[in-house]
């Protein structure tokens, strides 16, 4: 994930800048306990792969409290475009709803367009309600 998430170009509408080589590896080892210190929050993650190419082309990760979740993804800039986030943030969706989650929402940026698209995508609507200054896209209850 250090290639991917070494691009300037992927912190535009996040804000900060790219991790340094322990920034990360903190991160990574924080993440990978997979629960929250209290226990209320489920972590999962995955980097995002093709078969025939072990290196990573992004992450989509879920946080999980009973039965709602809220998800992200980010493809690195030489894979967008491909259809590589919206496959593999569909997949986790698919995952979550057999988990039992009912709930399913994302955060994104009232101008990050691409992310929209994944977003509609996968089944996600935006709402009107907002969080941090980013738009809350949910799955429309069935």
């Amino acid at each position: 994930m250090a290639m991917v998430l070494n691009d300037p170009s992927m912190y535009e509408f996040t804000g900060g800048s790219p991790p340094t080589e322990s920034q990360l590896r903190d991160r990574y080892h924080h993440l990978a306990v997979g629960w929250s210190p209290d226990r209320s929050e489920r972590w999962c993650n995955w980097v995002v792969r093709t078969h025939a190419d072990p290196q990573a082309l992004g992450a989509v990760q879920a946080t999980v409290w009973a039965d709602r979740a809220q998800v992200a993804w980010e493809v690195g800039p030489p894979w967008q475009g491909r259809g590589v986030a919206t496959e593999a943030a569909g997949a986790v969706l698919v995952w979550l709803l057999t988990e039992g989650v009912t709930v399913v929402e994302a955060t994104i940026h009232p101008e990050h367009a691409a992310s929209q698209r994944v977003a509609e995508r996968i089944g996600l609507r935006a709402t009107l309600e907002e969080d941090d200054g980013e738009v809350v896209w949910r799955l429309p209850r069935a």
